[in-house]
């Protein structure tokens, strides 16, 4: 009896890392590769005294790792942030406990300071690579109905899932790559592009992600999703994708270069 609460009690828990899962370790891995290749020397070498061995692809998933340690709660509301349909995020408000937009705009300025509000700099350093991350992942814009897309389940190639899930990490993980094969298939960009990408606002990349929610939305009656969905949507994926990686090492060459 007490094997079958065991077993039980993993496969519950196991859901519900799974329902709750953010990009997915290959796609937060994959933004910090491509930030690292986008690092200025100085800023290498001064990120590397706070991660040490630690690279930012092994960095991007600490958010994650420790969501099952309940000290960490407080951090669960930074990942997404909630701009209803017709609203501006002005008008939707910024909750109590925060979310991705002025967490990641306050831990520029802590880092960029010093002075940090919760532990040190390796945690704020760790923290600002995962969120540039998540705010790039469409579903972590919500529109305040369905726990951006958690709630929407479907069958996502014959199997039981929901459409968060299916950004996060189902069509990402169905390219079988590694997230270094998978950097070297999207890092390319121009000097002009990258540029640009940089010279936009936090706030203006969760406008972005808002953008993706009608072609995310047009799902099939039966909610059944294989092969086309992943046809139609990889391209903007793979844009988020490098778009996060190169913002973010925007931000981190404005801090330790």
């Amino acid at each position: 009896m007490k094997v079958v609460s065991f077993c039980i009690a993993i496969l519950f828990s196991s859901q519900l890392l799974a329902h709750d899962i953010l990009w997915g370790q290959t796609g937060h891995r994959v933004v910090g590769l491509v930030a690292e290749k986008h690092l200025s020397k100085k800023a290498k070498k001064n990120i590397r005294k706070v991660l040490q061995e630690e690279t930012l692809a092994m960095a991007s998933n600490w958010m994650d790792f420790i969501k099952s340690n309940p000290e960490y709660d407080f951090m669960k509301p930074w990942h997404y942030a909630t701009i209803p349909d017709g609203k501006t995020y002005e008008e939707a408000g910024t909750p109590e406990e925060g979310d991705v937009i002025v967490t990641i705009q306050r831990l520029v300025k802590e880092l960029k300071s010093k002075q940090f509000s919760h532990g040190d700099e390796k945690m704020a350093l760790r923290c600002l690579i995962h969120l540039v991350g998540d705010i790039h992942q469409p579903l972590h814009v919500g529109n305040g109905t369905d726990k951006g897309g958690n709630d929407v389940r479907l069958e996502y190639f014959w199997n039981s899932s929901n459409l968060h899930r299916v950004w996060d990490s189902g069509i990402i993980d169905k390219q079988q790559l590694s997230f270094t094969e998978y950097v070297e298939s999207i890092n390319h960009t121009s000097k002009e592009q990258v540029q640009t990408w940089q010279s936009s606002t936090v706030v203006d990349w969760a406008y972005e992600s808002m953008k993706y929610r009608q072609q995310i939305y047009e799902l099939p009656e039966n909610n059944k999703i294989n092969y086309r969905y992943n046809y139609e949507h990889l391209d903007s994926i793979n844009l988020r994708l490098l778009q996060a990686g190169v913002r973010l090492a925007g931000l981190l060459n404005e801090i330790y270069g």
